[in-house]
């Protein structure tokens, strides 16, 4: 297979950008919306897609609170687009553990932003559209070490899963 699906795939990533902690709607929104803001982000990607089912299961496992009279808020979307991102590579009790090593580290905007502009960082790098990871953020802690690993982990799986759908698409 030649390097057009790499390139397809780089000019689909160039495209994908995560909204700033900031951005996303603290308003409080129905589990139906979250879906759909979620979905917004990751339609770019395979196999991104998080449904209602999946929210209903990570709050009754207690990795995301519970929605106040039915709407979600700001940090319950940021951990979900979070665990949008990397439910792939990760179990529930991977999910679980992350996010108590976060509440313990750093705010969750903080965190948030972290993960956002680290994950564009790598999948620059995974796909081809820079040389080199840069380093993001001022300083390096075992915390962000570890985050930066799952990132990876996510990339590289985005990657295969790319591959594979345009190996299907080529085999058709």
């Amino acid at each position: 297979m030649d390097q057009h699906w790499k390139k397809a795939a780089a000019q689909t990533l160039q495209q994908f950008h995560l909204p700033a902690y900031e951005d996303i709607p603290d308003v409080g929104l129905f589990l139906e919306q979250v879906t759909q803001y979620i979905n917004s982000y990751f339609s770019v990607l395979p196999h991104g897609a998080v449904t209602g089912t999946m929210i209903s299961n990570y709050v009754k496992k207690g990795i995301i609170a519970p929605p106040q009279r039915r709407r979600y808020g700001r940090e319950q979307i940021a951990r979900l687009f979070f665990i949008t991102a990397a439910k792939s590579v990760l179990t529930l009790e991977e999910l679980q553990a992350i996010f108590r090593v976060q509440q313990r580290s750093y705010p969750v905007d903080t965190a948030y932003n972290y993960f956002c502009r680290e994950l564009e960082n790598v999948l620059a790098f995974v796909f081809g559209l820079k040389d080199s990871l840069d380093t993001v953020g001022v300083e390096q802690t075992e915390e962000k070490i570890m985050l930066r690993n799952t990132i990876i982990a996510v990339a590289h799986r985005l990657y295969l899963a790319m591959y594979l759908l345009a190996l299907s698409e080529e085999n058709e």
